[in-house]
This record gives C-alpha cells, structure tokens and sequence, in this order.
C-alpha cells in the first residue's frame, strides 16, 4: 500500500512538472508576442487584435497550468472553482464562444476549459502532496517513553 500510494505521488508529481516545465516555454512565446505588439503599434503604426488576445490567453494558460507546479492555493478551493466553472465552460462549448472583438481570436471556449483544468492540477498536485505528508507521518520514527 505504502509504494502504491508513494507511485501515485509521484506520477502526479511528474506530470504536474512537466506541464510547468511546458508552460516556461509558453512564458517566452507571451514575451515574444508582446514584443511584436508594441513594435507593430509604435514603429509601424499596425495594430492586431488578434496578437492582443492571444497575450492574453497565454498569460492565462501560464497561469492556470504552472500553478499546481508551484502549489499556490488548496484543494477546498479548487472545487468551488470547479463547482462553478463547469456550467460556465459548458455554456461557452455550447455556442462555440468566440471573442467579441470581430477580429478577435475564435476560441474563447477553449481558454475557459483551462479553468477547470487548473482546479483539476491544483488538486491533483494537493492529493500529491497529502500522500507524500501522510507517508512521512507513518515512517516517521518514534520517540520511546524513556527519553525526554
């Protein structure tokens, strides 16, 4: 029981890093992209609402996949945002949500699913670090009676 449950932590562990590990790449795209903005809006005179949009949905995506890396926040809240994501995400599938914007990126749907993709690596990185806290409590040594 003790290696199975010291194997699911650290598949989850591995697979919570390497979707941050992922995401650090995603963070130089963002820049990228950012740079081209302001020398397309200040050096040329274009603007691209589309370029705009996708910043954001990069720092959005940075955001809700590299969090459980880092462990910001704990699994009762991960499931109110789950709770009340769900119905929101799902509304959004259901007419293919796009940007408002009439050149704006067409996938607007497709970054609200992230929110419940990060409620589920949040917990999944929470369940991770409960395992691997309660095989510490149960290999910790005890201290005898005698001794103080």
């Amino acid at each position: 029981m003790h290696s199975r449950l010291a194997a699911t932590a650290s598949l989850i562990d591995r697979l919570v890093a390497a979707i941050g590990r992922a995401v650090i790449w995603l963070s130089l795209a963002v820049v990228l992209v950012q740079f081209a903005v302001v020398v397309l809006r200040y050096a040329f005179g274009i603007g691209s609402i589309w370029l705009s949009e996708s910043i954001i949905y990069g720092h959005a995506a940075m955001f809700m996949l590299a969090a459980a890396w880092t462990l910001l926040l704990l699994l009762p809240f991960m499931a109110v945002i789950a709770w009340f994501a769900l119905p929101y995400v799902a509304r959004s599938w259901t007419v293919l949500e796009r940007s408002r914007e009439s050149s704006g990126l067409p996938f607007v749907y497709l970054l609200k699913t992230l929110i419940p993709v990060f409620a589920l690596l949040m917990a999944l990185q929470g369940v991770a670090q409960a395992i691997r806290a309660a095989l510490v409590l149960m290999t910790a040594p005890t201290a005898s009676a005698g001794t103080r």
